[in-house]
């Protein structure tokens, strides 16, 4: 596998994702790009509590405005606290909040069928699936921080 063939992975495994996330409160029936920047943003700042929206945005490449948005609708589902900067007030710090969101919880409780259902959706053979599913499994327990796991979308 060359990086090309890693990236275009990453995009096939990201656009599984959003579709095994069961449907948040209130939403449209599709995804597009908002959640995705929020599970990018929570995933970053689960690695990198205490830090600027700013900070944020450098480090993912999404516009900075792209976070603030992501930042808030986190903030409103109760996933990550906003305080301002004690060595410089104008700067706004964001972490994670302590305990379960509503929504994270709600992630969690749909449990592994969403993903069944999308690599079902995706591969159709059972053999496939299951040999995916594992290959997943390995992968998630040696690049996926403990963290960004947790986080919220």
């Amino acid at each position: 596998m060359d990086g090309i063939e890693l990236f275009l992975l990453g995009r096939a495994l990201m656009k599984l994702g959003e579709e095994a996330l069961p449907e948040p409160p209130g939403g449209s029936g599709q995804y597009a790009g908002g959640t995705r920047s929020v599970v990018i943003v929570a995933g970053d700042i689960a690695a990198h509590p205490d830090t600027t929206v700013g900070e944020t945005a450098q480090r993912t490449g999404l516009p900075q405005s792209q976070v603030s948005g992501a930042v808030a609708r986190l903030r409103e589902a109760g996933s990550v606290e906003t305080a301002p900067d004690p060595a410089d007030r104008r700067r706004t710090l964001v972490r994670p909040a302590p305990g379960t969101s509503a929504r994270v919880a709600a992630v969690r409780a749909a449990g592994t069928s969403k993903v069944e259902e999308a690599l079902a959706k995706a591969l159709g053979d059972a053999a496939a699936q299951a040999q995916v599913a594992g290959a997943l499994e390995v992968l998630a327990r040696h690049l996926v921080p403990r963290a960004a796991a947790a986080g919220e979308t």
